[in-house]
């Protein structure tokens, strides 16, 4: 196993679920009053290129709630901003703390600090992937629909680096995704191709959103302009509305489907309010477990 999360794809099917079945433990001790200091002494940086709510808080909130420590780096607090080589940032910090959280635009950025570090590096989101995400997001469908193999999930919307991140997951874990994306933002086509060679369950891109949801356990929604692509939003709007999670969407699917966003949402937008704050969406037990599995990724990799 490698010790560097930069990729689902980098990992066995046992090696994933490893991290739910870890995290679940984690949450019910929590809840039990059980106070966790697997990291006492332990110290990790985060290099936070992208702004971000969740993902930081819920990061230092598991690592102070293992008992270590954290330092937090934004983009403006780095060398990254002064061209300083990724390599030499990577083995200066490396002799500091005990792991490296980056949130970053290029997939290469998190390669390349993991090529050169000496502890473990964790990618809290790409352009192309969203590991520690996708992560909880499964930890929160197995709470309510058990085992995910034998579940029939849809993502729709924007072929993103979430939508990425779920082929891989697909793939080595081993259940049915549906994609219902507009014609130009399909996943990255290498990446559907490569799990499709692993997948043991049908993996596939279709272009009509209620025809994809019949029958889903799941459905998955993001915003459809990511960082980045604001110049892009109104066009977006417009390519996309056929595409908003709403009740018309959820009737098609059926009384026992949930919903999942990753937050934060637009709302009226890719979700509608309704369907946001009703009973059948659970983004907000979602963004919860974002803690319990960014615990169990911490406490696995401080300590290999």
């Amino acid at each position: 196993m490698t010790n560097h999360l930069l990729s689902l794809a980098d990992f066995t099917k046992e090696q994933l679920t490893g991290y739910i079945d870890r995290a679940l433990l984690l949450k019910q001790e929590s809840r039990n009053g059980q106070r966790h200091q697997q990291l006492s002494g332990k110290t990790i940086g985060m290099i936070f290129e992208k702004p971000s709510t969740r993902t930081r808080v819920s990061f230092e909130a598991a690592m102070y709630g293992l008992g270590g420590q954290v330092v937090y780096l934004s983009s403006r607090d780095t060398q990254l901003a002064r061209n300083e080589p990724l390599k030499d940032m990577a083995r200066v910090m490396a002799r500091y703390v005990d792991a490296i959280v980056v949130r970053t635009f290029g997939q290469e950025i998190v390669e390349e600090l993991a090529r050169y570090s000496s502890v473990p590096v964790i990618n809290a989101l790409t352009d192309l992937f969203h590991p520690c995400q996708i992560l909880s997001d499964i930890m929160t469908v197995i709470e309510k629909k058990g085992a995910i193999e034998k579940l029939k999930i849809v993502w729709v919307g924007d072929g993103n680096n979430m939508a990425n991140t779920w082929i891989q997951a697909a793939a080595e874990i081993g259940f049915e995704l549906i994609l219902a994306c507009p014609e130009g933002y399909d996943p990255a086509e290498e990446i559907m191709a490569a799990a499709r060679k692993k997948a043991t369950k049908p993996l596939t891109l279709v272009r009509d959103p209620l025809a994809a949801v019949k029958e889903a356990d799941v459905i998955n929604c993001d915003v459809w302009a990511s960082m980045g692509q604001e110049d892009e939003q109104q066009e977006r709007l417009e390519i996309f509305q056929p595409y908003q999670v709403n009740s018309k969407l959820l009737a098609s699917a059926g009384a026992g489907t949930i919903v999942l966003h990753c937050l934060p949402a637009h709302r009226e937008e890719e979700i509608s309010e309704e369907v946001l704050e009703g009973e059948q969406c659970v983004a907000f037990d979602q963004a919860e477990n974002k803690l319990h599995i960014h615990k169990a990724i911490l406490e696995k990799h401080i300590n290999e």
